[in-house]
């Protein structure tokens, strides 16, 4: 208790707080494009559903996470070296989600490019998905994102508390965001190719990551950022030419 009151008290905490739910947010933007795409292919009526579910698994397994945290702090120790590389669990977890991301990523643009594929090592069945595919594949994305995400915290702040707040704020913000964000992706296709792009990305850098070869999380978002950029004056362009064209038809 006296630990929490001085923190309330303390403005260092507070500007630590503030900075890690900022943290913690845009971390989570990779999580909820993943889970916006997925959930996009479940009939309508699930489709909220299994986004809250996904949503709601990333805070358990985040707060579980925090309640383990001398063990998280311990998958950053290197397990094994390869040609003088060392490789920790929080490598070989990133790399297998990245590998992960990169193949889901892959596959439905495969799919998106090619909707009737016939013999290929994407065809191996139907592209619908069932809410408890969905739920498992957010799952393994979660956990991967969420291990990233507290050892991220630990490098911000010491205090347990605060990292707490920061990921419930977090994923509030996300609860928030998800059901938005997927009608406006729903709305605009073009949106889906382009958030599968950045997927490939994020998947690429985690990959790296995992090896040792960190890329600077402010390049991606900027790359992402200005990728959204140019899609939306495309749009904007794309809705000015579709209304002149009925003032056209009636000259």
């Amino acid at each position: 208790m006296d630990l929490i009151v001085s923190l309330i008290l303390d403005p260092a905490a507070w500007v630590a707080l503030v900075t890690l739910i900022v943290m913690e947010i845009v971390l989570g933007i990779d999580n909820l494009i993943f889970i916006s795409i997925l959930t996009n292919k479940l009939p309508k009526a699930q489709r909220a559903r299994a986004r809250h579910i996904g949503i709601g698994l990333a805070l358990v397994l985040r707060l579980a996470l925090l309640a383990t945290i001398a063990w998280i702090i311990k998958l950053t120790a290197p397990v094994f070296e390869i040609f003088s590389q060392p490789f920790s669990w929080k490598d070989m977890i990133l790399i297998a989600g990245g590998l992960f991301l990169v193949w889901k990523a892959t596959r439905e643009i495969h799919h998106n490019v090619d909707p009737d594929p016939q013999g290929d090592m994407f065809s191996a069945g139907a592209v619908q998905l069932g809410v408890a595919a969905a739920i498992t594949q957010i799952l393994i994305l979660d956990l991967v994102f969420s291990i990233d995400s507290i050892i991220t915290a630990v490098g911000m702040t010491p205090h347990v508390p605060i990292m707490v707040v920061a990921v419930i704020a977090a994923v509030a913000a996300m609860l928030l965001a998800a059901d938005p964000l997927s009608r406006f992706i729903e709305a605009n296709p073009t949106i889906v190719m382009l958030a599968l792009g950045f997927l490939l990305m994020i998947g690429m850098t985690l990959i790296a990551d995992g090896f040792g070869v960190h890329v600077p999380r402010g390049y991606i978002y900027a790359a992402m950022g200005f990728s959204a950029l140019v899609e939306g004056l495309n749009m904007l362009s794309r809705r000015a030419r579709a209304r002149q064209k009925p003032a056209a038809g009636r000259e």
